[in-house]
Formats: structure tokens, sequence, C-alpha cells
């Protein structure tokens, strides 16, 4: 049995409408990268948890196995300007990626900027990038550490040198051009104040012009959000140049839509949609013939045109709602609307032309996840990604005049990809609905196996088919894998997300509860054999269904989740959440957050799972105070003798820009806890 660290409670406790809720271990909240109390509690719990996760039987395979599985070269689809590409590359187990240029579609690879040289441990990133119109100059952001603000700096590719231009403070950010390459757009909070920079809450989110060769001090102003208003506001330019598009988002639900023409010399935006309650999102434009994709008066998405030189846009339905199929991705290209879709969270790609007519389709190789297309919208040249769980991510190349389509980058990988067999089937949530679910094991395993099901379930975000190292490694061991699209996701539009949000939750949980429930009723599962898997809005999808059916799981394993539900908006970007979750200061919503809370609704006396929580000490998304408080709460549980432990990555945050040493022993780490607890037999395999 494992003995835990000595956790100190206090008595905290505060009234909310009527309501006594204890916060014990609200001590916790404290930046653990800090030499005080909190700091000495995290490196005893990530001490305890390291060295049990070291003595697991399969620690060793699997990260073994991991490695081999990802050492091969991995590109982007490049981006296209005049007749140079621009991609990143990753050779194999490189701690992160570099940025390439080629000289024509087929040249030479000439690396930009490699990130491994930043910083001595991997931990600094490349995150956005953007080139200019010809090619001369690239904006990039550099990712500290896992944190979610960015620094940018300029390189003249010509001659290889960094500008003196730095931008600081950016953060949920894209960095667009001004056509003539005088500068930049991009977004940012005020410089938080210095003694609580990590967790301090973010507002005023503005977007900036900045001009090559200026201080950022001189930065113009393009576009603040109103006082008294939540919203992410990012910034894009078109390809001709003489429009901008500001997309501003209050967390969930939809966004507003404004333009700016730059012909006026006051940049003002002009509102387009100035409400939330729908997506908005601009595919591309012919002149002042603007093509955007919105759900509005359509759940499954439609795309209309306007035309923005009218006083008052009038939005035409140019290509409807498709029955039974969900707009995921469009882009203009070499003349022709392309239009990706979901059928059952599977890519169709569709053609059409300008006035909305069907021009064919675009033949995939099998069944999984296309899109991210890379092209413009006067040039027949596209380049495109296809991947699915058999199907190692390919980038395509795609000729829109002649209709070709010929691999540019298809990675060869360490394993009999014929082995593996992808089932999709459907069962029924509590309710009734009818839900999909994906199943990957090898093509012997036909009896009940252990098993590992994700699940996410939030933001509209759509768990589709794509290829995975990790998983593999899984199920070439022996193991089944299952991804359940649930409720709250985007599979099938806007009504889909909306069932699962706010005070419609729990149908999350109870989407994930079915699927579980499905695996053993099927006798896919094993008996005991059932581990669960989250992360970020999934981690707390994870500890809400271990809270309400612990009898269900073998093993969890939850993720840099968000298990404080009545505090989530008092840290970083917490209050951007509230359109999923809803707000804690609201009673009805205080009721149902309550009902569900992973740290709150911990049943002491019950018989849980294993339970292994991970975090890192600089993720300034959901903040890592989280996991402290619900891995604390578990472990002043009666809840048997099952571990419940505490992993905490230091120098890293919520996943982005993790490189890839940390990647795979957190990886490693994860299997074999999986492994020992559903009966996963490692051993047999080496």
């Amino acid at each position: 049995m494992i003995v835990y660290p000595e956790t100190r409670r206090t008595d905290t406790v505060e009234n909310h409408f009527g309501t006594e809720v204890a916060d014990p271990f609200r001590w916790l909240e404290g930046d653990a990268r800090k030499q005080d109390e909190v700091a000495d509690w995290v490196r005893a719990q990530d001490n305890l948890a390291r060295s049990h996760l070291a003595e697991l039987p399969g620690r060793g395979h699997f990260r073994r196995r991991l490695a081999a599985l990802l050492d091969h070269t991995r590109l982007t689809a490049p981006v296209k300007r005049g007749n140079r590409y621009f991609f990143s590359r990753n050779s194999g187990l490189d701690d992160q990626a570099v940025l390439v240029m080629r000289e024509g579609v087929e040249g030479v690879d000439r690396v930009l900027i490699d990130p491994n040289t930043w910083s001595d441990d991997g931990a600094t990133a490349l995150a956005e990038w953007a080139v200019n119109e010809d090619g001369r100059y690239l904006a990039f952001g550099r990712q500290e550490g896992g944190t979610d603000w960015r620094t940018i700096r300029v390189l003249d590719i010509e001659n290889g040198k960094t500008l003196p231009d730095e931008v600081v403070w950016a953060r949920f950010t894209t960095i667009a051009w001004a056509r003539d390459g005088s500068g930049f757009f991009y977004s940012r909070f005020p410089e938080p104040p210095a003694e609580n920079a990590f967790d301090a809450p973010v507002t005023d989110h503005s977007i900036y012009f900045h001009a090559l060769g200026t201080a950022q001090g001189d930065d113009r102003l393009v576009h603040a959000t109103p006082e008294g208003q939540l919203l992410i506001q990012t910034m894009g330019v078109m390809v001709d140049g003489r429009y901008g598009v500001i997309s501003s988002m209050p967390g969930a639900g939809g966004n507003a839509l404004s333009i700016i023409d730059f012909q006026q010399p006051d940049w003002t935006p002009r509102p387009i949609v100035d409400t939330y309650d729908h997506n908005w999102g601009v595919v591309g434009n012919e002149g002042s013939r603007f093509f955007l994709a919105t759900d509005k008066g359509a759940e499954r998405g439609k795309i209309v045109a306007f035309d923005f030189a009218e006083t008052e846009p009038r939005f035409v339905d140019l290509i409807g709602e498709r029955e039974n199929a969900t707009l995921n991705d469009a882009a203009l290209l070499g003349g022709r609307l392309v239009i990706t879709y979901l059928v059952d969270a599977k890519s169709e790609i569709r053609r059409y032309r300008l006035d909305g007519a069907p021009d064919g389709t675009i033949e995939l190789p099998g069944i999984g996840t296309a899109g991210g297309f890379c092209g413009r919208p006067d040039d027949d040249e596209a380049f495109f990604v296809f991947t699915g769980h058999n199907a190692p991510t390919t980038i395509y190349r795609y000729d829109v005049a002649h209709r070709t389509l010929t691999v540019w980058d298809k990675p060869e990988v360490a394993v009999d990809l014929d082995r593996i067999i992808v089932e999709q089937r459907f069962y029924h949530s509590k309710d009734g609905t009818r839900i999909p679910m994906f199943i990957v094991r090898r093509s012997d395993v036909d009896t009940p196996a252990p098993t590992i099901l994700y699940g996410y379930g939030g933001y509209g975000i759509s768990m589709v088919p794509h290829y995975s190292p990790a998983v593999l490694a899984w199920v070439e061991a022996g193991g089944v894998y299952a991804v359940a699209n649930l409720r709250g996701g985007g599979e099938y539009g806007k009504a889909w997300h909306d069932a699962g949000r706010l005070l419609n939750k729990q149908n999350v949980f109870d989407d994930f509860i079915a699927a579980a429930e499905y695996l053993k009723s099927e006798g896919i599962t094993s008996d005991g054999g059932l581990a669960i898997q989250g992360e970020s809005n999934g981690g707390l999808l994870v500890g809400a269904v271990v809270n309400q059916r612990p009898d269900l799981f073998a093993a969890a394993l939850a993720g840099v989740g968000v298990m404080d539900m009545l505090r989530f908006a008092r840290f970083t970007n917490g209050q951007f959440w509230i359109g999923d979750y809803g707000d804690p200061a609201k009673e009805a919503d205080f009721r149902n957050l309550l009902s569900y809370s992973p740290y709150h609704t911990i049943r002491s006396g019950a018989s849980y799972p294993a339970i292994l929580v991970t975090t890192a000490d600089t993720d300034d998304r959901v903040v890592p105070a989280h996991s402290f408080k619900y891995a604390a709460a578990l472990q002043a549980a009666r809840l048997g003798d099952r571990p419940r432990i505490l992993r905490v990555d230091t120098r890293a945050g919520h996943g982005a820009g993790k490189p890839m040493g940390k990647a795979l022993d957190e990886m490693a780490d994860l299997w074999a806890f999986a492994a020992r607890w559903t009966g996963l037999d490692v051993k047999a395999v080496d």
C-alpha cells in the first residue's frame, strides 16, 4: 500500500447560495515553481509517482516501443510564397520540430529556425509563424517552457539574421502580415502584474499592428475589447491584401465578425456580425464578395456569400446544409470552394464552383480525417493532410484544375499496419441518443482484452481519426483503444455541442459511462480491464465519471484536467470557459457545477480505480492547482488500496511545445500504469 506525502488541511469553508462548501486544500493554489510549501509538496508527490511508475513491469517496454514508433520524419503541409515552400520537420526524435524552406516544391531543404538550440532541456518551442507575401520575412512566436505567452521575433530569410524587432505578451494570437510586408498584426493582453503573472486572469485582449523597425511601444492599436466584455480577438488578412478580418469570441458558443478595408486610412473595423450566438468563419473573397461558413440557420453548417460593398450586408445562401454531414473545414483554392465534411466523424471532401454549383469530390485514400488545406484562391496547387487510426499522417499535393492527387510526403513507420483494424460502432446513451465510437485493435485480438477508452466532449471539438504512435504502442501489445464521440463535441454540428454544455453537461458523462458499459457488454474489454483517459476538458470528464461510477473502471488517466468547477474562472483564461461550463457566480450554474465537480464529489468509502493524475508546473491554461487539489482530495479519502498518484512535469505546460523526451517519458508512464491495472501482459510481447 502506498504511503502518500502528508498534506496539510485547512478549515476553509465558503457559503454559496446557502450551501456550505469546504475547500481544505486551497493553499495548493500557489505557484509550484516557487520555493515554498506548495513546491515542497509537489516535489514529494512527483517523486513518489515517478518511483512507483519506474518499477512497473511494462514501463521499459513502452518507452522503447514508443521511441521506435515515433522515429520517422514528420512534415507539416507546406505554405507557399512565390516559389518558396515553408513547413516544419521533425526528423524523428527531435525534441522540437525545425522550420524549413524549399526553393521549389521538390527543392533542397534549408533550415530557417531550429528551436532545439534555444535551450538545454528542449523546452523552448517554435509556436505560431507566418511568412510575408514575397517570402522575405518570417515572423515567429517563441514559447518558453509550455506557457501560452509568446514572444514574437522576425527573421530576414535572405540573410538569415533575426531583426531587432521584439513583441512580448502575445497570447492566443495569429500572425498576419500586411501585404506590402511593412509589418504584421497580432493579439496580446496587457502585461500581467509581476507578483502573479503565472495565474493572473487575462482580460482586455486586443489586436495591434507592429511596423518593422519600430519599438513595440509604438505599435498601432487596431481593435480593442469593449469595456466590460470578455473576448478573444484574432486577426487575418485576405490574400488580396485589401481586407482584414477580425473574429471576436467570448470563449464558446459563437463569434462576432468585423472587416477592415485597408484602403481606408483609419482602419476602422466594420461590424458584419455583432452577436455571439453562432459561428462565422471567412473562407475567402473574390474582390468585395466574401464567402463565409456559418451554422446560423444550419446546425451542421452552410456557406453564405455577401458583398462588402453594400451598405448593409445581405447574406445569401450559396451551399446549403447537407443532411447527415457536418461542415468541418472550407477553403477557396484555384477558383473553387473545397469543403471538408464530417460524416459520422469521418472526412469527405466536395468541390463547388463560386456560384454554389457542385463540382465533384476529392476521393480520399481511405476512412480517416482530411483537411488543413494550404493554398491560394488564384493558384491550382494546394496541399492537405490525410490521417487515420491506421493511416500514417500523409501530405497530398492537389492540382485543382486537373483534379489530380499525388503524395507529397508519406512517412515510413515501424509497424505492420495490416495487423491493425479499425471499427466504427454505435451505442446508445442513457437517454437513447446514438453515439459513435472508434475501436482500434490488432486483427488477432478477437476476445476481451485490456482497453483504454478516450473521451473529450466539449467546446465543439470533434474527436476524429488520426494516426497516433502512442495508441499503436498500446494496441501492438494486445490492448484495445476506443474513442467515443461524445456530445459537447462538434461531430454533428452546433446542436451536438449544445447538448453537452452548460446545464446539459451531464449528457457528456452519461455518454462516456454508456461507452464503458457497451465495451463490457459486447465483450470488447476484459473483466476488470477497462481504463479511461482524458486531457484538459477530458481530464474533467475522467474525474467526473470516476466519481459517478467508480465500479466501472480499473484505472483512470486524468491529464491537465479542470477539477475545481467552482473556482476555474479565477485563474488565467478560465473566464472564457464560462460559455461551456456556466458561471459559478450564478446559482443555477453553481448547483449544476457542484453536482459533478471532480474535486467536490469524491465518494469516500467507495472502491475506486487506480488513478494517475498528470499535469505540468508551467500550465497557465488549466493551472496545475486543479490537479494538485484533486490529487490531495483523492489521497485524503477512503477509496481502497489502489494508488492515486500525481505526476508533475517541470518546464512544461498544457501540452503544446512539450519536448519529445518528456512526451515519451510521460506516455510510457501512462501506458505502464494502465497495463498494470487492466492486466495487459506486456512481458508476453517483449
